[in-house]
């Protein structure tokens, strides 16, 4: 996804939860660090995700393992000008195979295209969409 704004700044942007809850996550425990482990939270849903930063690479990259079984996440910032990046996000490492392998690749890539359209519109213009929250609302998730 291209954002309009410098990689600094978009960088800075996963790094800081208290940027990122703008976009993500409604609550994360620290800034990420080479080889510290944080907590993400989305208390719209009671959920919550040890993640352990692998590597930093500043305005350049940042690796990341979460979830249970722990999968790689890898979060890329190419620099295209002074005012534009593009920011791509690679999922690896799943232990399924066949149709459960696909429903997870299906679901991260889902999860992340959601991300990167709530940085867009909160990089560029300001505005907290509400796309995580608003994906799996209660009254649709509960079952009579």
């Amino acid at each position: 996804m291209l954002i309009r704004k410098p990689a600094s700044q978009v960088f800075e942007a996963f790094i800081d939860p208290e940027i990122t809850k703008n976009f993500w996550f409604t609550k994360g425990s620290g800034k990420l660090e080479t080889g510290k482990t944080i907590t993400w939270e989305w208390e719209m849903y009671g959920v919550a995700a040890n993640v352990l930063v692998k590597e930093i690479l500043p305005n350049e990259k940042i690796t990341v393992e979460w979830d249970e079984p722990a999968t790689t996440v890898e979060f890329n910032f190419k620099a295209l000008s002074e005012k534009a990046t593009y920011v791509t996000i690679k999922n690896h490492g799943f232990q399924e195979t066949g149709d459960a392998l696909l429903h997870v690749i299906k679901d991260a890539t889902g999860g992340f295209t959601t991300v990167l359209d709530g940085l867009k519109a909160f990089m560029e213009h300001g505005i907290n969409l509400n796309l995580i929250a608003d994906k799996f609302p209660k009254e649709v998730m509960q079952h009579p």
